[in-house]
């Protein structure tokens, strides 16, 4: 198994970072997209649920064929077409045109974190490869914040088109970059066996045929309905409820993010001292205080810390439920991971299309207070999983 090289877990980190950059990036300027083309905010969340949809179904796409052709050059690829779908969102004229292009961009992002995990578990050793992913998931982590703040920001002073010119270059860049270093490394990226949709359905099967990789994926499927549907709206909830700008929305959902960076900063420590299943239990909860928090938040610094401790939490529960997907079916890690990362985006699709409905029969309080009930109950049953399946394997070696 050959050790990463730095460079490439940077090219996969800024690849990831446009890639969530530009999922969020539309969350702060809501409100601006609603004034725009004229529209309920229910309404113009569309763009984040195509986005979504794109990006999960996707999912079964991008697994094959990064076994098939190989990880890093499907992610180089898919990173040049994403400046496509970014640059058509900034040229839109109509809200239709900007669901076309947010679900184009949604369809060829999905393959990049997915395929650098799959990349991940193929070239680093299990005990490392949490601590690998957390650092490399850092540049997602830094395209979420940018993305909300940015998102807000620009909306406030340029107008929201400057966010996706913006973006368009930033995979731009991303995808050269990498597409560069393979061509005079092609070696980095091996070819696998030709296989087709038999051997993908077959794979397909055998995962979903064991009873550890359906409750990984039920369990990553309804953290994305929760936490992503609820974030989708975090920064419209803050800026009709403390009428902050929004710059300052965005800014304050961005600490959502600094958590992720801060857990993967202190990953190491917290994975020796607290375990999978005290990261499970710890993560749920501090979902669970972070999201209610910022549901019944008075003052932009309660806002600002129930963000961080919901973001804090939830790349404790996620990096967990990762590393636990990693071992799902190790034959062929590319569709493993990428029917994952599919449930945990169809869950955001569903959570969005759902967040609406609240919207409409109540109020963005009542959503994001019950995602945090929602989280805690979630990281709970995780936790009491991870200690189950940890005592069915101390006897299965006992016995061995």
């Amino acid at each position: 198994m050959v050790t990463p090289s730095r460079r490439i877990i940077l090219l996969l980190a800024l690849a990831g970072f446009a890639s969530m950059a530009s999922m969020r990036v539309t969350d702060a300027m809501l409100p601006a997209l609603s004034l725009a083309f004229e529209r309920p905010v229910a309404d113009v969340a569309q763009n984040i649920t195509f986005f979504a949809i794109a990006y999960g179904l996707m999912q079964l796409c991008y697994g094959p064929l990064g076994d098939r052709h190989g990880t890093l050059r499907v992610i180089g690829l898919a990173t040049v077409a994403c400046a496509l779908g970014a640059l058509g969102s900034a040229l839109s004229g109509s809200l239709s045109m900007l669901l076309v292009f947010r679900t184009l961009t949604g369809a060829t992002a999905a393959a990049i974190i997915p395929l650098s995990m799959a990349w991940v578990g193929d070239n680093v050793s299990y005990d490392q490869r949490q601590v690998t992913l957390a650092h490399m998931l850092s540049g997602a982590v830094m395209g979420l914040i940018t993305g909300q703040v940015l998102g807000g920001l620009l909306a406030d002073t340029l107008g929201w088109q400057a966010a996706f010119f913006l973006l368009t270059a930033l995979f731009l860049l991303a995808g050269a970059l990498l597409l560069s270093t393979l061509h005079r490394q092609p070696g980095l990226s091996p070819l696998g066996a030709e296989q087709g949709e038999v051997a993908f359905v077959s794979r397909l099967r055998d995962i979903l045929l064991i009873a550890r990789a359906r409750r990984i994926l039920a369990l990553v499927f309804l953290e994305g309905i929760a936490a992503f549907g609820a974030l989708a709206f975090a920064a419209s909830h803050l800026y009709e409820r403390l009428g902050v700008s929004l710059t300052q929305a965005g800014l304050m959902v961005a600490l959502f993010g600094v958590g992720g960076l801060i857990f993967a900063a202190l990953a190491r420590p917290m994975v020796a001292r607290l375990g999978e299943p005290g990261l499970a239990a710890g993560g749920g909860l501090l979902m669970g205080v972070g999201f209610i928090g910022l549901a019944v938040a008075q003052q932009p610094v309660s806002a600002t810390a129930g963000a961080f401790a919901a973001g804090l939490g939830f790349y404790m529960m996620h990096s967990t439920l990762q590393i636990n997907a990693t071992q799902m079916a190790p034959a062929a890690r590319g569709t493993a991971m990428a029917v994952f990362a599919g449930c945990l985006f169809l869950g955001q699709s569903v959570g969005v299309s759902l967040g609406g409905l609240v919207l409409r029969l109540a109020n963005s309080l009542w959503l994001l207070a019950g995602a945090g009930v929602w989280l805690l109950v979630l990281g709970l049953a995780f936790a009491w999983l991870l200690r189950q399946w940890r005592g069915e394997r101390t006897t299965a070696t006992a016995q061995s």
